[in-house]
């Protein structure tokens, strides 16, 4: 029984495996015309690595509830914990963004000839993610709040960036989606956040007393009615929001 947590953080490592190959598998197509490159958006295989991302993100959140039913919490399933997050939200939306970047340049004259040292940024994602769960991992005091931005949430954002501009029809967002400088803002700006000092809250329950879970409350809230109205880009706005009550609210969780 103590090993069924464990089994649910090894699933979390499993999904995200399945999403890496699905992102190799991208179905961004380049073939010649004479000769003249042409490439191909075909979206199926990169949207089913977002969702493996996404179904990872669920049984990571299952594997410590898991442990706290069984009274099986344990220095190993914390380390198995961080090991699998790298992996699922760490390489696997590295991989994504490494993928978005190809895109980007593909789209631009003499593109696909660009040297693959301006694609390498995307891997700075997954070693932002190591560096945040190590420091994670020997924080003790990061139990109802974090110092950081945790990985799951980053890997989510990403995860989303596909479902976004396959589905969208807004082409504003298309556009800013295969610009590079957006992509390599986006990667900046997601890698700091995680490695910062930022007081970030947990979406734990300490008690059940709305005065303590009212960020959270507003939070639930909010992501409902945005997923109503935007679809699939209610998640960048969730975790933009979810960093704004966490610096609005952070005496509630300190």
């Amino acid at each position: 029984m103590k090993q069924i947590p464990n089994l649910f953080t090894l699933l979390n490592l499993f999904f995200g495996c399945c999403a890496i190959v699905y992102v190799l598998q991208n179905g961004i197509t380049v073939f010649y015309t004479g000769d003249e490159p042409q490439m191909v958006d075909m979206p199926e295989k990169i949207v089913i690595a977002s969702l493996f991302i996404g179904i990872a993100a669920v049984v990571d959140f299952l594997d410590g509830f898991v442990a706290r039913l069984f009274r099986a919490e344990s220095e190993m399933g914390k380390q198995l914990d961080s090991l699998a997050d790298v992996v699922s939200f760490g390489v696997a939306p590295g991989m994504i963004l490494y993928q978005f970047l190809r895109l980007s340049f593909a789209n631009q004259e003499n593109g696909l000839d660009v040297s693959w040292i301006w694609i390498l940024p995307a891997f700075i994602l997954p070693c932002a993610a190591a560096w945040r769960l190590a420091k994670f991992n020997i924080d003790e005091g990061q139990q109802y709040s974090f110092k950081g931005v945790p990985t799951p949430a980053v890997g989510l954002v990403v995860a989303s960036l596909p479902l976004i501009y396959w589905y969208s029809d807004n082409a504003m967002v298309i556009d800013l989606l295969r610009n590079k400088l957006v992509l390599y803002a986006i990667i900046a700006t997601l890698s700091f956040l995680m490695v910062s000092n930022l007081p970030i809250m947990s979406l734990k329950f300490r008690d059940f007393t709305l005065k303590n879970n009212l960020p959270k409350i507003i939070l639930a809230i909010a992501a409902i009615v945005l997923a109503f109205l935007l679809q699939w880009a209610a998640i960048p706005v969730v975790f933009i929001l979810y960093i704004i009550l966490s610096l609005m609210f952070k005496n509630k969780f300190a």
